[in-house]
């Protein structure tokens, strides 16, 4: 941050130090969940209202970022939900603002855990993944910054017993398989994941094939756009971070997401209900007793 910066705007979250009460609003947050989509979010911190047990049926959270449209948020207790969009551009933004509002107001020992989906590599579609290391296109544990026109090259591992601690919380939910891997971060959804059926078309199946077994090989198990962005900053930061996403097709098998509407908003619960497990038991509340809406 600038020194001596009196005033602090957090454009894109609609927050600041000189018109918000920081502290008072986001001091006691201990959790911090971040998720593409403004409405998977919404639906994250009303299944959480929930699953704290708080008063009322928490249908009516209100988003905290109104003012703006770029990012919602909403808290259920020590809980706070943000959407971040899609990809390493929107994702760094709101990371940024984000960290520093939680300085700001004066936080302490959070835990930050973006919840997502993906495609998956070698493994069942509706698989849950909690990533040990972010890689790039390479399968290399970096993300590449451009700062005043210099690369500079940040590492991607996440915190480790995070990651332990969530497979443990795992085992209570026995109905969807969970596994520890690293996860492949691109910039691109198609031609960078390696999809043939973009609007773009350079290469081959079997050069696509390829390449997707290079990276199985390289223990990826996931594909998605912002993990080591997400990775970076938050290592950077020193906060102890997760990554955990839920894959919606194996990649090794095609392009195309062909599962019901039904079926993967299902495949989406299912990081939130592990993401509860862990929040529930740290804060000494035992097992999850609700399956998420």
């Amino acid at each position: 941050m600038t020194p001596g910066l009196c005033e602090d705007i957090l454009y894109h979250l609609d927050l600041g130090t000189k018109t918000h009460n920081l502290p008072a609003m986001f001091g006691d947050i201990k959790f911090v969940c971040v998720g593409g989509s403004p409405n998977r979010m919404r639906a994250f911190a009303q299944f959480m209202h929930r699953e704290l047990g708080l008063a009322g049926d928490g249908e009516d959270v209100a988003d905290i970022c109104a003012g703006s449209d770029r990012y919602a948020m909403y808290r259920a207790g020590p809980v706070l939900s943000i959407s971040h969009g899609m990809g390493i551009p929107s994702i760094s933004i709101m990371l940024h603002e984000l960290i520093k509002l939680l300085h700001h107001a004066k936080c302490r020992d959070v835990t930050i855990i973006r919840i997502g989906t993906s495609g998956g590599l070698g493994i069942k579609a509706g698989s849950v993944v909690i990533t040990d290391t972010a890689v790039d296109s390479s399968f290399q544990p970096r993300f590449e910054q451009v700062v005043l026109g210099d690369v500079v090259v940040r590492s991607t591992e996440l915190d480790k017993d995070l990651a332990e601690e969530l497979l443990a919380c795992s085992r209570e939910i026995p109905d969807f398989p969970t596994l520890i891997g690293h996860t492949m971060c691109t910039y691109d959804f198609y031609e960078g994941q390696g999809r043939l059926d973009g609007a773009l078309c350079s290469f081959s199946s079997e050069k696509k094939l390829e390449y997707l077994r290079r990276a199985y090989d390289a223990g990826v198990r996931n594909i998605e756009m912002e993990s080591t962005a997400f990775a970076a900053l938050c290592g950077l930061c020193g906060l102890k971070a997760a990554v955990v996403c839920v894959t919606l097709l194996d990649r090794l098998e095609g392009d195309q997401i062909r599962a019901s509407h039904e079926v993967l908003w299902e495949y989406q619960q299912r990081p939130q209900r592990l993401i509860a497990a862990l929040i529930r038991k740290r804060l000494g509340l035992g097992p999850a007793l609700l399956p998420a809406d």
